[in-house]
């Protein structure tokens, strides 16, 4: 490597969380010129914010709406993220939500600060109290939608407590650890019902835009409380604040504030707290890390939103990686290339995902540049690195 790998922090990122990619190999900091990966946490970036030289994008956290994963994918770029890295932080402040819900904890704190001082101070707040009587969550029912990383904790802790916890996830992964004893649900119709409180986590996107609306919040039982700890968007405001108005919605708890929702009594936003903590953001900024480093280093893909998982263990010294359009005849296509080049294969993985394939060889000597010419010319090949052994690293 003539020189070390650049990875532009295009956020304020935990340096803990970049303790794992060491200095003899990395250069890391804000506004570095060509960097090859690009490291981000909140800031919204278009595709001109992204320079030819990047290689690949980290999102420290789980949504990638602020990143333009079409146009990377175009250029063969993986977008990773880091579910799960940040959901004990989420599952935290969502309960704190949940309580402060049930018993109306947010109103409460308001009307304390609003009396003002006198003999009778501890006469008002005696009689005021009665406004604010609360309900207990153990034995509530408790609805989920999204039952990923966050989800499955909330629903953990929520059972803990008491609460008769049912869930609804149509996109949940094969294999996916839930807790012993929750229920399960076939759709969103049947969920809201018995919905007396209900918690949405789920990403946004075209078929969760605005999933809670006007209807979906008329199926939920009168006097229930919501919760949106995942997008903004995936809930109608509008519709929102009028079910708070007329009484249908007794709480509306959020981590997405909005001038009409921090007017409303009954409404309660944080300022996106949820992973906002130190051992969240480290965690975050440690995965997006190790992540980039895997890629860049030995071309294997982890948690991509664009790319298929592929991993494989090193058995050679030059490996190359190639990022490429599904279609047939692909593998047929490369390594007849990399025969023609005297190229021998000692192994080889290819993996697909929708329309991106992906494929890590290791052969047996070093392609040359018309070798690594050849490859990038063939038709559907979107990206191609040489990726020999590095020599140890320096602590």
């Amino acid at each position: 490597m003539d020189r070390r790998l650049r990875i532009r922090l295009d956020d304020a990122i935990s340096p803990a969380g970049i303790a794992c990619l060491p200095a003899s190999r990395y250069e890391t900091g804000a506004g570095l010129a060509d960097p090859d990966a690009i490291l981000v946490s909140s800031r919204v970036l278009s595709p001109d914010d992204i320079p030819p030289s990047v290689l690949a994008v980290a999102r420290a956290g789980a949504g990638v709406n602020t990143l333009p994963v079409e146009a990377l994918t175009a250029r063969g770029v993986p977008v990773f993220n880091t579910p799960g890295a940040n959901a004990n932080a989420v599952k935290e402040l969502v309960i704190a939500a949940l309580l402060m819900g049930a018993r109306r904890l947010g109103p409460a704190r308001d009307f304390v600060r609003g009396l003002a001082a006198g003999d009778d101070y501890g006469r008002r707040v005696e009689e005021g109290k009665r406004a604010f009587a609360g309900e207990e969550i153990a034995g509530r029912t408790l609805r989920i939608v999204g039952l990923g990383a966050v989800g499955a904790k909330v629903a953990e802790a929520a059972m803990a407590l008491g609460m008769r916890v049912a869930g609804f996830d149509p996109a949940l992964r094969e294999g996916a650890r839930l807790p012993a004893g929750l229920e399960r649900v076939a759709s969103l119709d049947e969920l809201l019902p018995r919905a007396q409180y209900l918690t949405l986590h789920v990403p946004l996107v075209p078929a969760t835009r605005h999933l809670v609306d006007a209807s979906r919040l008329a199926a939920m039982p009168a006097g229930a409380v919501l919760l949106n700890f995942a997008r903004e968007a995936v809930v109608d405001e509008p519709a929102v604040v009028s079910a708070l108005d007329a009484g249908r919605l007794a709480a509306y708890l959020c981590d997405f504030p909005s001038p009409r929702l921090a007017a409303h009594p009954r409404a309660v936003a944080f300022p996106h707290l949820g992973a906002s903590t130190g051992e969240a953001e480290a965690a975050c900024a440690g995965e997006a890390a190790r992540l980039l480093r895997a890629y860049l280093e030995d071309g294997e893909i982890g948690s991509a939103v664009n790319f298929p998982p592929v991993a494989m263990a090193r058995e050679s010294a030059h490996r190359v990686a190639l990022a490429n359009a599904n279609v047939p005849n692909m593998l047929g296509r490369i390594s007849t290339t990399m025969a023609r080049a005297g190229l021998n294969i000692h192994n080889m993985v290819n993996k697909s995902q929708g329309p991106m394939a992906y494929t890590l060889v290791d052969l047996d000597s070093a392609p040359g540049a018309e070798a690594l010419a050849a490859l990038s010319a063939i038709e559907g090949v979107l990206a191609v690195r040489f990726l020999p052994v590095l020599p140890e690293a320096e602590p």
